[in-house]
C-alpha cells in the first residue's frame, strides 16, 4: 500500500469545517483510513503547526484544541512518528501552563533518558524530572 502524507491545511479543513465542500472530501479521505483502504503520513511538524494555527488563527481554545488533536492522533491508520511521545506531550500541555513545543521538548527529552536542558525558558521548572540550567 503506498502511503500519502498529509499536510496541515487537511486537518484544518476537517477540524474547522470552514469550507464545506473540502470538509466533506478530507472526512472521506480519513475513513478510508480507518477503513484500511489507504494509509496515510503527518508529521510532529504537522501537528505543532496545527496546535498553533488552531490557537492563534482560528481562536480555538486550549482545551478544544487537545481534544482535536487528540481524535487526529487516534486516526487509525495514521502514522506520525514519535507519537507516544507526542500523545505525552498533549497530556503535559494540558496539565501545565506551558506551550506545546516546551510540553514536547520536555517529554522528549524525558523520553530519550537526558534530564537536564539549558534554556532561558522557566516554562520547564514546572516540569518534574528536567533539570533547566542557564549557560
Amino acid at each position: 500500500m503506498i502511503v500519502k502524507f498529509v499536510d496541515t491545511n487537511i486537518f484544518l479543513r476537517y477540524l474547522t469545517r470552514d469550507d464545506p465542500s473540502k470538509f466533506d472530501k478530507c472526512k472521506e479521505l480519513f475513513k478510508k483510513a480507518i477503513e484500511g483502504k489507504i494509509a496515510l503520513v503527518t508529521s510532529e511538524l504537522v501537528i505543532a503547526e496545527l496546535i498553533w494555527t488552531l490557537l492563534s488563527y482560528y481562536k480555538i481554545s486550549k482545551a478544544d484544541v487537545i481534544e482535536k488533536i487528540s481524535i487526529i492522533i487516534s486516526t487509525e491508520n495514521l502514522h506520525i512518528p514519535d507519537k507516544d511521545i507526542i500523545a505525552d506531550a498533549i497530556v503535559l500541555y494540558s496539565r501545565k501552563n506551558i506551550d506545546y513545543i516546551d510540553a514536547y521538548n520536555a517529554v522528549f527529552i524525558k523520553y530519550y533518558g537526558y534530564a537536564e536542558i539549558y534554556s532561558y525558558d522557566k516554562d520547564f521548572d514546572a516540569v518534574e524530572g528536567i533539570k533547566r540550567m542557564e549557560p
